[in-house]
């Protein structure tokens, strides 16, 4: 649903800050109950987030910050974490602080109930919805999946090519998509590789005899793991200089679909300060019931099932 979109994507609109521009359009938003977004910009020492607004300093009080802050189960560096970013929230109260001064008391902790309440517990298995990326761990990537609530993509779930880190494949703020998997508890669970191709989709975009630029992602006594496409990596032969992480010019071999390999030589390696390539979506929808990576005469098979 539009109003529960990753944050950031109503802070610039006009409606958002016209809600915003006078005293008068705040608490007609407050009445309203609707969603606005702002930029906080201190966390104070009780972890209280700050947030100016156009027409009166707004203050989202800690147990207001995000949902589980009350119970425990959410640290405060969830909080901490938002400084210099946009926040969403409800006007819960138009006051005035100890100065006489014109104050907005806001939450972001009920919008992110609402999202959950009216959005995300609708979500089936399989259903593709946007996400923006907040931060990479080693172990994998954690997106906000709306209104600033937070999930993790496993690294093994990003591409079916492998990765040494999150941030070979995306940079803090990216918006990307990502499909639901289901629940484990208060988890969501989601995926990312079934929505970059199948190994056919990927191989048809190259041709024995071409040379084309790819990464190195892996580096084995019997070979060089080369990849030319997120879904896609072929086999290049033993190397002596070459390093993880390198850019490199390959020369297409092969390709052969029945054992799903592509035979590469290397042409040249080079280090790249290049960020990632933006991911292609092969798959365009909003829903999907299964995904079979493999080619239809290969023997080993990579399938999901979403159900």
């Amino acid at each position: 649903m539009e109003q529960y979109m990753p944050e950031g994507h109503r802070i610039h609109t006009e409606e958002n800050r016209r809600r915003m521009a006078t005293p008068a359009a705040l608490r007609e938003a407050m009445l309203r109950g609707q969603i606005l977004e702002a930029r906080a910009t201190v966390c104070d020492s009780a972890h209280n987030l700050i947030v100016p607004l156009p027409c009166m300093r707004g203050v989202i009080p800690r147990e207001e910050g995000a949902i589980g802050i009350r119970e425990g189960q959410t640290r405060d560096i969830a909080l901490i974490a938002r400084v210099n970013k946009p926040v969403c929230f409800v006007v819960e109260a138009v006051t005035v602080d100890e100065h006489g001064e014109p104050l907005a008391i806001l939450s972001r902790r009920k919008v992110q109930e609402r999202c959950r309440a009216e959005y995300l517990s609708f979500l089936r298995a399989g259903d593709i919805v946007p996400a923006c990326v907040t931060h990479l761990e080693s172990f994998g990537c954690f997106v906000d999946i709306g209104c600033g609530i937070p999930s993790l993509i496993p690294i093994d779930a990003i591409s079916v090519s492998r990765i040494s880190h999150p941030e070979d494949r995306f940079v803090v703020g990216q918006q990307i998509r990502v499909i639901f998997k289901g629940r484990d508890g208060e988890k969501i669970l989601l995926s990312h590789k079934e929505l970059l191709g199948t190994w056919e989709e990927n191989a048809a975009q190259f041709s024995p005899g071409e040379t084309v630029g790819g990464i190195i992602r892996s580096v084995e006594e019997y070979g060089i793991f080369v990849e030319l496409a997120p879904n896609l990596a072929g086999l290049a032969e033993p190397h002596r200089t070459v390093r993880v992480g390198q850019h490199a010019s390959v020369y297409i071999k092969a390709i052969l679909p029945d054992r799903m390999k592509l035979k590469l030589v290397i042409v040249d390696v080079f280090d790249s300060d290049a960020p990632p390539a933006l991911p292609q979506y092969f798959y365009t929808g909003d829903h999907i019931t299964r995904w079979d990576y493999t080619p239809h005469r290969a023997v080993k098979r990579m399938v999901s099932e979403f159900s």
